[in-house]
């Protein structure tokens, strides 16, 4: 009988699982069927872009899966069967049955954890959301105030993004913490000297209990009247694999095995932002550089066991920290394994920006092209970027 192999997520560690996982079983008796909510591969990395108005070329599943013999399937997944190993959609064919399952439906923004973020705030944690706030700050008039409240990546980067798209607006970075606190001495003095340069004012160790129609509430009390608001303070995975039985941790992330596997159902791998791996540094940090090689991966344990092969475990570790300032500086601080920064290892600037540039488009030709993912790769464009510096 033929194997059924269903991937749910087209995201960077969905897409390539489904298209390494056909290549690598293409003479197998295998069927790969690949469910998303939407028709198009979405540049997550790049949706701070989208939203400052800037144009992303479309990049539609069809295209990218043309010729790999994946079967795609656009709708949202509303309820896993594991007992009778049954997917159910929101669209026809409604209901799909899998022999083994892959569950990479990946993150979106966490806009219930404080008053009023659903109702008030916009976000960049998807396409449709980039560019509701997209239209947002177009119609803002010059002086009005922009709060980005969430000093990780995302709120960084979409910070120095309108900033520099909207010079005439007043951007401000909201963040319970300090700026960059994570990088090493010299990336943080490069990001406060770009926010300068941008006009970027930043609210440290500030914490935000509400948000209204009129601005941000503090939790001291004060009143602060904002335009406009964007929640990038964390993301939460779907709550489906915890609601299908499978075993979670805290965070409704699916624990999974050295070989990617559910831990209570060994037919499902989890990858991306919804599984939770282990790492060299501990737990994994939702991104695509670890959502990747867990897809590529995943798909390379698969076809061992359906072809009868040892499969080898996953060692998942980090190379880089890549962030945009705009588009013409960045930093980019190069770690250890475990994700800890490397003091004398940074990029700033252009050549920064250069990088992730590059890095940013070779993920795409991955996406078109899913070979093997190696991490001496990674340690190669490392050592060649200290080069640089």
């Amino acid at each position: 009988m033929t194997h059924r192999i269903v991937v749910l997520g087209a995201g960077y560690a969905g897409l390539g699982a489904a298209k390494r996982s056909a290549a690598r079983l293409r003479s197998a008796d295998v069927r790969v069927t690949l469910v998303n909510a939407v028709d198009s591969f979405v540049e997550r990395v790049r949706l701070h872009q989208l939203a400052a108005g800037q144009h992303l070329p479309e990049l539609p599943l069809k295209e990218l899966l043309a010729g790999t013999g994946v079967d795609l399937v656009v709708a949202r997944v509303t309820d896993i069967d594991a007992g009778a190993q049954r997917v159910r959609l929101d669209a026809a064919p409604h209901v799909l049955a899998y022999d083994t399952l892959v569950y990479a439906l990946g993150s979106g923004s966490d806009v219930d954890g404080v008053p009023g973020v659903a109702e008030y705030a916009c976000t960049v944690a998807d396409a449709e959301a980039a560019l509701r706030l997209r239209a947002r700050i177009r119609d803002l008039e010059a002086g009005a105030t922009v709060a980005v409240v969430g000093g990780g990546l995302t709120g960084i980067e979409t910070a120095a993004e309108l900033a520099a798209d909207r010079p005439d607006l007043r951007v401000g970075l909201v963040t319970r913490g300090e700026v960059g606190g994570w990088l090493s001495a010299r990336a943080r003095r490069h990001l406060r000297a770009a926010f300068g340069r941008l006009g970027v004012d930043t609210h440290e160790h500030t914490h935000v209990t509400e948000v209204t129609k009129a601005g941000l509430l503090l939790d001291d009390g004060r009143e602060w009247a904002i335009e406009a608001v964007v929640w990038a303070s964390g993301f939460r995975v779907p709550d489906l694999a915890r609601q299908a039985g499978f075993q979670v941790d805290g965070r409704d992330r699916m624990v999974v095995d050295p070989l990617l596997r559910s831990v209570s159902h060994p037919s499902v791998y989890g990858i991306g932002d919804a599984a939770a791996p282990r790492t060299a540094g501990g737990e994994s940090r939702m991104s695509c550089q670890t959502a990747l090689p867990m897809g590529l991966y995943a798909a390379d344990v698969i076809s061992d066991v359906l072809t009868g092969h040892e499969p080898k475990q996953v060692r998942l570790r980090y190379v880089w920290q890549n962030i945009s300032l705009g588009r013409r500086d960045g930093v980019t601080q190069f770690t250890r394994a475990d994700d800890s920064p490397l003091d004398g290892a940074v990029l700033t600037g252009r050549a920064s920006a250069r990088f992730k540039e590059a890095v940013t488009r070779s993920t795409v030709f991955t996406m078109r092209h899913p070979g093997p993912w190696r991490p001496d790769r990674g340690r190669a464009l490392r050592e060649s970027a200290r080069a640089g510096t």
